[in-house]
C-alpha cells in the first residue's frame, strides 16, 4: 500500500493505492463540477471520466478568469471606481493562481485514477 503523494496533490484524495482512494477521489471531483453532474451515473462508474470532466471544466475556469482580468478595467470604468477595479483585479489574480494549482491537483488525480485502470486487451496482429 503505497501513501506517496505527489506535490500539489489534494489532500481531500487519499494516497493512491490505500483503500479508500477511489471513493474520495471521486467525492472531491464531484465537488468541482457543476451539481447537475451528480446525476450521470456513468460518471460514478467511472472515475477517470469524471476526472476528464473536471479537467476540463476547471480549465475553462482558467480561461474564464484570465479573459475577466483582461477585460476588467475597460468594462468596469465608470460602473466601479478605480481602488474597486483594482480589488477586482486582485480577486482574478488570486482566484487565478488558486485554478492553477486546481487543474494540477485535478491532472494528478486523473494519472493516478488511470493507472489503476487495467491495461487494454491486446489485439492479434495479423501475420
Amino acid at each position: 500500500m503505497s501513501s506517496f503523494v505527489p506535490p500539489g496533490w489534494p489532500p481531500q484524495v487519499h494516497p493512491p493505492g490505500t483503500d479508500r482512494f477511489e471513493e474520495t477521489a471521486l467525492a472531491w471531483l464531484l465537488e468541482l463540477v457543476p451539481p447537475e453532474y451528480r446525476r450521470y451515473g456513468v460518471l460514478r462508474r467511472y472515475p477517470v471520466a469524471l476526472a476528464r470532466m473536471a479537467r476540463h471544466h476547471v480549465t475553462a475556469a482558467v480561461e474564464a478568469a484570465r479573459e475577466g482580468f483582461r477585460s476588467a478595467r475597460v468594462e468596469l470604468s465608470g460602473a466601479v471606481p478605480p481602488h474597486g477595479i483594482e480589488a477586482v483585479l486582485d480577486t482574478y489574480r488570486r482566484e487565478g493562481a488558486r485554478l492553477v494549482q486546481l487543474v494540477h491537483a485535478v491532472d494528478l488525480v486523473e494519472q493516478a485514477l488511470r493507472e489503476r485502470l487495467p491495461a487494454p486487451a491486446s489485439t492479434p496482429t495479423p501475420k
